[in-house]
């Protein structure tokens, strides 16, 4: 959306440290992050004002509290498709610039323009992103995405879906590719009956040079024609936010989409029609008791979920929880928007070394290597492996396979289960070896995070 007159770089910094000569080329820095990257902001903000160059904030962290940071010469707020061509025209007019640009209107998104993909450095990343609607259709209490962009959920036209696929293509790109939304079947009817078809016939002309994965609701697992489409398409991996198995808490949170449903059912109809799932799961809820950890560690075993992403219940601002919380006096400091470094900000009614103890068992219990590896052969027992589109092995794959082999069979703890489950595979799911492979090398990184490949304990 800048002018295509300006000379731009983009710094991704997950990847690429910012340099010093980067600041002093540039006449602005534009600089967007999410709350998690609070300190990685105050850095940049740092280095800036030493060097005397302009910055320009936007996206969540400082939609959502840019008075926090006095430093940032100009915020562009809320959805840049309102507000960045504002300060633009200021800018080019030679009027003055406001401090802050700000809408309570959503933009429609049909004007977006392709990404600018040519300054990503492609070879630094595993996956691509596209991004098709904005916008959830539900109400979770926890959840800041309707604060941010609305109930409604505003989709692209498939026109310039297929412009985006089209520009990945142009620049050699081939493999996974990631659909941001927040929940790519809010407006599944459209999904379903245009972009889909429209999708698949592109993949079929491109020789299915993609891997779709995406974020979706469980009912996802109610449409078995839905499915097998997105399957026929080339879409291949789910993340789905589970929460809990407790039906209070999910009443309690206003996750009315997964009540009345058996969850585990559900997860296994999607695996069966040939998606890989991971979920998300909270523990902290007021209605959960002591029981609640053992329940949860029970359901991601059955189920299969090989990424489990375990969290602590925290409230970020603008949601329907943080309000609650600060009404009844409970909130103790801002969130971190990290929900795995064992921390909380606010007052939970379960005692909080109770709390906290039983998250750090739930890790433990799914990531030991030995309940690692059962779940991943639960998995592979639940799951429907789609023919595969794409007979490429990479080099990269092959160098990895023998580098997981010395570091997870041979030097850390653990590595008799890895064979076991190694040979397992080769005799009951040779066809998905190459699946059970990224796995293990999975389950030895959440280990290394979580200290679980020292220290039993996690300190």
């Amino acid at each position: 959306m800048l002018p295509a007159t300006w000379q731009k770089k983009l710094v991704d910094m997950n990847v690429t440290p910012l340099q010093t000569k980067d600041i002093v080329w540039a006449d602005y820095v534009f600089i967007s992050a999410m709350n998690i990257q609070k300190d990685s902001v105050n850095q940049v903000i740092g280095e800036c004002h030493k060097h005397r160059v302009k910055m320009i904030g936007g996206g969540p962290l400082f939609t959502q509290e840019s008075e926090n940071f006095p430093q940032i010469d100009h915020f562009i707020l809320n959805e840049a498709e309102i507000t960045l061509p504002r300060f633009l025209e200021d800018l080019t007019s030679g009027r003055p610039l406001q401090k802050t640009y700000r809408t309570n209107e959503y933009a429609d998104i049909k004007r977006s323009p392709v990404p600018d993909y040519h300054l990503l450095l492609r070879s630094d990343y595993a996956s691509m992103n596209i991004q098709v609607s904005r916008g959830c259709p539900f109400t979770c209490d926890f959840c800041e995405i309707t604060a941010l962009l609305g109930h409604e959920v505003r989709m692209k036209d498939t026109s310039q879906i297929l412009k985006e696929l089209d520009a990945l293509y142009n620049l050699n790109w081939r493999g996974p590719v990631s659909i941001v939304d927040d929940n790519f079947i809010g407006n599944k009817k459209e999904v379903k009956y245009n972009l889909l078809p429209a999708m698949k016939k592109w993949m079929q002309l491109h020789h299915f040079p993609f891997a779709f994965g995406i974020q979706s609701s469980i009912n996802m697992a109610d449409d078995e024609e839905l499915m097998t489409l997105m399957i026929e398409t080339g879409f291949n991996h789910t993340f789905i936010g589970i929460e809990t198995p407790e039906k209070q808490s999910l009443q309690e949170c206003n996750k009315l989409q997964n009540k009345n449903r058996d969850l585990l059912l559900s997860v296994k109809k999607i695996q069966k029609a040939g998606f890989q799932v991971s979920g998300g799961f909270i523990v902290g809820f007021d209605s959960d008791s002591p029981s609640v950890f053992q329940r949860q560690i029970d359901f991601i075993q059955q189920s299969g979920i090989v990424s489990a992403m375990v969290g602590l219940l925290n409230a970020p601002k603008n949601t329907k929880l943080y309000e609650r919380l600060n009404a009844e006096n409970r909130l103790i400091n801002g969130s971190t928007g990290n929900n795995t470094d064992f921390t909380l900000n606010f007052i939970p009614k379960m005692n909080p070394d109770e709390l906290l103890e039983g998250y750090k068992s739930v890790i433990r219990n799914i990531y030991e290597a030995k309940p690692y590896y059962q779940r991943i052969r639960q998995f592979l027992l639940n799951y429907n492996k789609p023919p595969s589109k794409q007979i490429r092995i990479q080099f990269s794959l092959v160098t990895a396979f023998f580098r997981s082999i010395i570091i997870i069979g041979i030097v850390t703890k653990g590595r008799g289960e890895f064979w076991k489950f190694l040979i397992w595979t080769l005799v009951k799911r040779p066809g998905s070896f190459l699946d059970a492979m990224i796995f293990t090398v999975y389950g030895y990184h959440y280990r290394v995070v979580y200290g679980l490949s020292q220290n039993r304990n996690m300190q």
